[in-house]
């Protein structure tokens, strides 16, 4: 697999909700959605390369699945990890 396409196994998609635009604004930190198996060394990296910037923290939170129904059906949400990662003052992300 090429290095490339090892970076954006990594981060999937930004995560993007109130909380997560006002970490932007107040510590210019960036919330992305990564798999399970990610480890902090690997999200640095991968935003460091596809981005073109500088971290200086990476922090990560589990999300645990939740129970769901419709009617009759059970089932679960997939479980995911969120990374927070923290750049250089000066620097930022275009997301949108």
């Amino acid at each position: 697999m090429t290095d490339l396409k090892r970076m954006y196994r990594v981060i999937q998609k930004p995560v993007i909700t109130e909380k997560a635009t006002d970490d932007t604004a107040q510590r210019n930190a960036y919330h992305f959605r990564v798999p399970l198996s990610a480890n902090k060394v690997e999200i640095r990296q991968a935003v460091e390369k596809l981005f073109d910037v500088h971290v200086e923290a990476v922090n990560t939170a589990r999300v645990r699945s939740k129970a769901r129904r419709r009617g009759w059906t059970a089932g679960e949400t997939q479980a995911w990890k969120r990374a927070l990662v923290k750049l250089r003052s000066g620097e930022t992300i275009e997301i949108l």
